[in-house]
């Protein structure tokens, strides 16, 4: 698989109202993303809902997306937790059905000391003969993984090709892209940073908005890639208030309530998440009428 960069869409996973997984809906989001020039799909990450799904379940949407997908673009699975023997597991499981690459986010809740991440990430990434991408996200795991471990790993576990920074601290992020080795990439985690991280020399991000709005978070992304910053700015600021209305409730909340707006999917999750309430709803409903979304 070649460099990851550009624009990967972090799936949702659309359910019936009976709480089971759409799969007919799930192959349209995934073609309509394929169609709006993303650069890769990533299935059953924190969008997808992946917490509250079973492992044969978390295998059976990542091989829908494998093959609806048909080879057009990497596939990125997400299949880490915060058991080491678990994500090992369910990283195999996505080798066999197809993934190119794995996501593993960081331990959450165990919160691991700076070697308990290296060597959770280092056991899973070399038991399986799948590509890796790290996924640092403090705000759901409790505990951040540090620049010198991101480092330490892309030097030292050869398959670890990537890391998905959502710790929002800038400094840190831009400490990763500084050391980096040659081919490793630097994934925005928040919509709205990626801008300023492709700046800083970032490689793209795996974003929440392209699931609403794929081809124009795309095109702002390779505008950005390119040195076009006149026109990934353009892109960026027409996008800014989706960008912050996707976080009024916990993720997906609030990017599932505007795809059941736009026509897409049903708005279906998975407890403990809940619709999202109404006040923020009519919020949601106004920026999108603003972009003619709906």
């Amino acid at each position: 698989m070649k460099k990851l960069n550009g624009t990967g869409t972090a799936l949702v996973t659309p359910f019936k109202a009976n709480g089971t997984i759409d799969e007919k809906s799930l192959r349209k989001h995934v073609e309509w993303q394929i169609k709006s020039n993303i650069e890769f799909l990533v299935p059953c990450g924190s969008t997808g809902e992946a917490a509250t799904l079973t492992r044969a379940e978390r295998r059976r949407v990542i091989e829908i997306v494998v093959d609806q997908n048909s080879g057009r673009l990497p596939v990125v699975a997400g299949t880490g937790t915060n058991s080491t023997a678990d994500s090992i597991e369910m990283t195999k499981d996505a080798c066999e059905v197809g993934a190119d690459a794995a996501l593993l986010v960081a331990p959450y809740y165990n919160k691991p000391v700076q070697e308990g991440f290296f060597q959770h990430f280092k056991r899973v990434a070399e038991a399986c003969d799948i590509k890796a991408v790290l996924y640092n996200v403090p705000g759901r795991t409790a505990s951040n993984m540090l620049p010198e471990t991101t480092l330490r790993l892309a030097e030292e576990v050869e398959n670890i090709i990537a890391v998905k920074e959502a710790s929002n601290i800038l400094e840190q992020i831009m400490q990763i892209i500084k050391h980096k080795p040659n081919g490793f990439s630097v994934l925005s985690g928040e919509d709205s940073l990626t801008l300023p991280i492709i700046t800083a020399g970032g490689d793209g991000v795996i974003a929440v908005i392209s699931n609403e709005v794929p081809k124009e978070f795309a095109q702002m992304t390779r505008a950005a890639l390119k040195g076009d910053l006149k026109k990934a700015r353009e892109i960026h600021y027409k996008l800014f208030d989706l960008m912050k209305a996707n976080f009024f409730e916990s993720n997906p909340i609030p990017v599932k309530s505007a795809l059941s707006m736009m026509g897409k999917i049903d708005e279906s999750l998975r407890l403990p998440l809940t619709k999202m309430s109404k006040a923020n709803k009519d919020k949601m409903r106004t920026v999108l009428k603003k972009l003619k979304l709906v």
